[in-house]
């Protein structure tokens, strides 16, 4: 255990406050912090590292240094960026709540734990800046966990995470009190986080929450496919995000295996199924209204890290404003589009710009941009 929760966002009885007034409308379950290093590389030295590239595997905290020291000689000039590595908060919820605070001001907030080192202090930092509620994080003594995203010339990442040491929320430290007040609980799939996912969807559902659940990766999806689609099963998840490499995998054993396929199977178990298909845009079910929307050609792609994680701030933002589900998607269109315009899965301030003019040319409701003052560079 060990764990305390931030002091500056605590009411003097150590409480939450009350729950509803200040609870964020989404909260993301991201059981560790995480810090991203993000770099632009030749291919020769994805070459070099273990495991497929365009993955994501875990690696030690020996490989992730040895990797981060390698990057140095093999990082692609850019004019665009002012440092050859990126480094800010990471994670899939991390990027989605992120994305849904600065760029669409929506009241959102995260559950996890960070360390209480400079990883962690960075994680905070970041994360605050950008009007993320940190009142359910805790920090403990120990790591954060880190992760080197590596981005090749064709904008594809691979990503080698270093979470086994790093701290982490355990499922016995939710509490009812950290879910109150809140309407949506966004997860990543992750055998390594299954108790506390299990235990978070359990008492979300108690606190009638709708539950949204992001695939994570093929490996993911691949190697622990029967314990997801327990979760499915259970119908406890309403939405559910898969790429076309994660759906793939979700559904091989079936006669076709192609998106509209594999949405189909989603739906059957969520009330909502998106389906993204990168260049080809994305398709999504709802009841049985079935859409296909098409990708930005507008967006040049520098780097696909967060594509689909802003893809989900965007659609997540137009249900919680009651659009319909082709609007969702649009609008998840373009705020995944907007952030593979630079490196890391942090929107910046030019982009958003961009993406709220996709928007108007799209008749999307623009968002406002509460915290955009402190992003202005």
């Amino acid at each position: 255990m060990g764990a305390e929760p931030f002091p500056t966002t605590l009411n003097h009885d150590g409480g939450h406050g009350d729950g509803d007034s200040e609870a964020p409308l989404l909260l993301g379950l991201q059981a560790s912090a995480l810090v991203d290093h993000v770099a632009r590389v030749d291919w020769s030295l994805l070459d070099q590292i273990s495991g497929e590239r365009g993955g994501s595997i875990p690696v030690a905290i020996e490989e992730l240094e040895h990797i981060l020291k390698e990057v140095k000689t093999h990082i692609l000039s850019s004019q665009d960026e002012s440092s050859p590595v990126k480094t800010i908060a990471g994670g899939s919820v991390a990027n989605t709540i992120r994305g849904l605070s600065s760029g669409f001001g929506v009241s959102s907030g995260i559950l996890g734990a960070c360390g209480d080192d400079e990883q962690g202090e960075l994680f905070v930092s970041n994360m605050s800046s950008r009007g993320v509620n940190l009142s359910r994080m805790r920090m403990k003594k120990g790591s954060t966990a880190q992760c080197v995203c590596l981005v090749d010339e064709s904008a594809n990442r691979t990503m080698r995470p270093c979470l086994s040491s790093a701290v982490k929320l355990q499922a016995d430290e939710l509490t009812r009190e950290d879910f109150k007040g809140c309407k949506w609980l966004l997860l990543r799939y992750s055998i390594f986080n299954l108790e506390v996912i299990q235990a978070a969807i359990r008492i979300a559902k108690q606190e009638g929450l709708f539950v949204s659940l992001d695939l994570a990766s093929f490996e993911m999806v691949r190697n622990f496919r029967e314990p997801l689609l327990k979760l499915l099963e259970s119908g406890n998840v309403d939405l559910c995000f898969a790429n076309e490499d994660e759906a793939t995998e979700l559904i091989r054993g079936e006669q076709t295996v192609n998106p509209e396929i594999a949405v189909e199977f989603l739906a059957r178990h969520c009330k909502w199924a998106v389906v993204t298909l990168a260049a080809n845009g994305c398709i999504a079910k709802h009841g049985k209204e079935v859409v296909r929307v098409p990708a930005i050609g507008e967006s040049k792609a520098v780097d696909a890290t967060g594509a689909g994680d802003l893809f989900a701030s965007g659609f997540l933002y137009g249900l919680v404003k009651g659009l319909s589900l082709e609007e969702c998607c649009k609008v998840g269109s373009c705020s995944g589009g907007s952030v593979i315009r630079s490196l890391g899965g942090e929107v910046t301030p030019e982009n958003w710009h961009w993406m709220c003019k996709q928007m108007q040319i799209k008749g999307l409701p623009v968002p406002g941009h509460p915290h955009m003052s402190s992003l202005t560079v």
